[in-house]
């Protein structure tokens, strides 16, 4: 019998290319979706779509019951919101609901994996002298880091839940919108920087961490621990776009932005999605991310326990990630 795997979130960035690699392995794959979720990209796959109702624990107990499911991967969240509360409710309390639900319908849950983020444990100084442990003691310094954050404390109470936490940095790849707009920029030859502080990025490949929580499935991964997740490299402020200039042979301007304009920049996005839906993908907090001395992690825990070796670093995952936004006409 195939081993039933539920990936919330199956829709979005990771959760997609999750599904794609859970059915090579040859799992027996639910994947759940907002009623208003674009599944274009996927509708081809084998896969049983489920619509769960996370905001009720009672029907969404019986849901989980149905399928008796062996793992749990739940890669929905916000990465944007227009208030704390509204992170906190979607990324926390959702999350909440869905563990809770999962105890009370007595799965035979062998892992339930929580793909939290390096936010929730924030940032360093440039000068820090170690890497940031799974263990660091967390001082996330946007709404979404604490919202995380508020999520794995929630999940972390229940004691019997078969919990792994994931911690990926920035993650890239095929699809992804986020790091696209920087390359978007560089491909348009513009290559703004926020101001002129030195920093040390972490990255990791949509592949290498997809790998990553279907590898913490396996038996002998223990469940009770934190993993952080980068391609074990430590990468400057402008190794992103230098490598992106050397495989695209794209030339830029370069400049640098001082910290109170883009700040400026950011008030006022603010202020203009506040008549709208959505969410500006620049913002105050977000600024704090962006401008962070310091994001080097600590992966010894993930070589240890699951003997990882990124496949990708920075510039073979940008190769694939470059020729596929052309290939499917994101970039020219």
């Amino acid at each position: 019998m195939k081993k039933k795997v539920l990936i919330t979130g199956a829709s979005g960035f990771v959760g997609s290319h999750l599904v794609d690699m859970a059915l090579a392995e040859g799992y027996d794959v639910y994947a759940a979706i907002r009623s208003s979720s674009n599944v274009s990209h996927l509708s081809h796959l084998p896969v049983t779509w489920v619509r769960l109702s996370m905001s009720n624990v009672e029907l969404l107990t019986r849901e989980l019951s149905d399928q008796r499911y062996d793992y749990i991967i739940h890669c929905a969240g916000s990465t944007k919101a227009k208030t704390e509360n509204d992170y906190n409710y979607v990324n926390a309390e959702l999350s909440r609901n869905l563990a809770v639900a999962a105890l009370h319908a007595g799965l035979p849950l062998k892992k339930f994996v929580f793909v939290s983020s390096l936010a929730a444990l924030g940032p360093v100084a440039y000068d820090y002298t170690s890497c940031i442990s799974p263990d660091h003691v967390p001082a996330p310094v946007t709404a979404y880091g604490k919202s995380k954050l508020l999520a794995e404390g929630y999940l972390k109470e229940m004691k019997n839940l078969p919990l792994v936490i994931v911690r990926p940095t920035a993650v890239y790849g095929p699809r992804e919108k986020d790091i696209f707009i920087i390359l978007k920029t560089i491909y348009s030859g513009l290559e703004p920087y926020i101001g002129r502080t030195p920093q040390k990025l972490t990255f990791i490949y949509v592949k290498d961490l997809v790998n990553v929580l279907l590898s913490v499935l396996r038996d002998d991964v223990p469940t009770g621990r934190a993993y952080n997740v980068s391609d074990g490299h430590v990468y400057s402020k402008y190794d992103l776009a230098e490598i992106t200039k050397e495989i695209s042979g794209k030339k830029t301007y370069k400049f640098h932005i001082p910290v109170p304009v883009v700040s400026a920049i950011a008030s006022v996005l603010e202020l203009v999605y506040s008549f709208r839906s959505d969410s500006p993908a620049l913002n105050k907090e977000k600024i704090n991310e962006l401008n962070a001395e310091n994001w080097s992690c600590s992966i010894r825990e993930l070589e240890k326990d699951l003997g990882f070796i990124a496949d990708y670093p920075l510039k073979k995952g940008l190769k694939e990630t470059l020729d596929w936004y052309v290939e499917n006409k994101w970039l020219s």
